[in-house]
């Protein structure tokens, strides 16, 4: 074929695809199917929730420092992992890698934070009620900061004291206080905290939760960005004129996904998540300590010491009402996870608990064939979509992202 044959031939084929981009029509949809879009709309999200178990939550100063602590990297054992080594800013609040890595190599997949001051269960398992309790536990995981709540306390004391004491009142002498000592952490460093007495432990204890919280002030501002689908939801909304914000593939997808793909049994709300659990028949890891999930986080949370209803909770006789009425669950329960945002997910890779799918249509395929699972029950039916259905969902959640700045619609 000649050169110019093969130009004229893009041509017409180049300007076919814009003629059926402007002549398709505009979708329709029923009663029913808009209220589901709509409810999908970042527009309805609603203000976030008051977090009662933290004094400082809303308190800009608190943010102010749980910011320079998110990306203090001295809050490590090796002086080279922050909170924002795992959760950068650039990657959503996440680190794009199947698996997070801090001092050491974590089980799990690093989770996005945007939003998760609206789910009262943090981490894949839920084993922490609040984003305070949830930012303590890997100051003390040995493959994640690697440090100990003694250690925290003296570097708060050393490089934060005015800040901290203009939040929490003066920080106490921590002159009998170990460099090192936690009940976490096996070895001299817990035999160093069961040698504090009463008041000593609680001193630390103290100063570690409201590092804890400073931190949560600073994450409560981390918000989900609209997107392009936001744009669609908002024109269907005021009875405007949606063509052109998604492709018709796309509005396809979108038809899919709330509809015979199911995507809204776990994946709605504004958030595009039900922040509850469930095992969707994600394969293990080989080689990695066996995870049972919720089943395990209920147990976790109920004994943390950190939690709503613990002595460092802020929280009155009336609140903490998730935790009070959590049920452990059963069979249902294990190797069940929290799904995490859908907001974002496209450009997100891998997925799942451990990243074991590395491409979002691996994620589709998996959910369209519904494999068993490893442990439990697997939720999933087979779905049984086409090829060509596949696609357009996940055309479609490619318009979930972010738009960025001068991308308007």
């Amino acid at each position: 074929m000649r050169a110019s044959t093969i130009i004229v031939s893009t041509l017409i084929v180049g300007s076919a695809m814009a003629a059926y981009w402007i002549m398709a029509p505009q979708r329709t949809w029923t009663d029913e199917e808009t209220k589901l879009v709509l409810s999908l709309g970042l527009s309805n999200l609603p203000p976030l929730p008051a977090d009662p178990s933290n004094a400082v939550a809303d308190d800009p100063d608190a943010a102010s420092l749980g910011k320079a602590l998110f990306f203090d990297t001295r809050l490590s054992a090796n002086n080279e992992v922050s909170c924002g080594s795992c959760h950068a800013p650039e990657k959503q609040f996440q680190d794009d890698l199947p698996r997070a890595k801090g001092v050491g190599v974590t089980a799990r997949r690093t989770m996005p934070i945007a939003g998760t001051a609206y789910s009262p269960w943090l981490f894949w398992d839920g084993r922490k009620d609040s984003q305070w309790a949830q930012a303590l536990g890997p100051l003390e995981s040995g493959v994640e900061h690697g440090t100990d709540r003694a250690y925290v306390a003296h570097l708060i004391h050393t490089h934060y004291a005015d800040q901290y004491a203009a939040l929490f009142g003066p920080m106490p002498s921590l002159d009998q206080i170990p460099e090192h000592a936690s009940p976490n952490v096996l070895g001299a460093v817990q035999d160093d905290w069961h040698a504090l007495d009463d008041t000593q432990r609680d001193a630390v204890n103290r100063i570690f939760a409201n590092v804890g919280k400073a931190i949560a002030a600073y994450e409560r501002t981390i918000t989900p960005q609209p997107s392009r689908f936001d744009a669609y939801v908002d024109r269907l909304a005021a009875g405007e004129d949606t063509s052109g914000i998604l492709s018709p593939q796309e509005e396809d997808g979108l038809r899919i996904f709330v509809s015979k793909g199911e995507c809204t049994k776990c994946h709605n709300g504004p958030l595009l998540t039900d922040n509850y659990f469930h095992n969707t028949g994600v394969a293990a890891v080989p080689g990695l300590p066996e995870d049972l999930g919720r089943i395990v986080g209920t147990d976790q949370v109920q004994a943390d010491l950190f939690n709503c209803l613990g002595p460092y909770s802020d929280a009155g006789p009336g609140d903490c009402i998730e935790l009070r009425y959590q049920t452990k669950g059963g069979h249902e329960m294990i190797r069940a996870y929290k799904p995490p945002s859908l907001r974002g997910a496209a450009s997100r890779s891998p997925y799942m608990h451990a990243g074991q799918i590395a491409t979002l249509g691996g994620v589709l395929i998996h959910y369209n064939t519904a494999p068993a699972a490893p442990g439990g029950h697997s939720e999933l039916e087979p779905l049984n979509l086409s090829t060509k259905e596949l696609a357009s969902l996940e055309a479609f959640l490619g318009s979930l992202d972010p738009i960025l700045k001068g991308d308007q619609p």
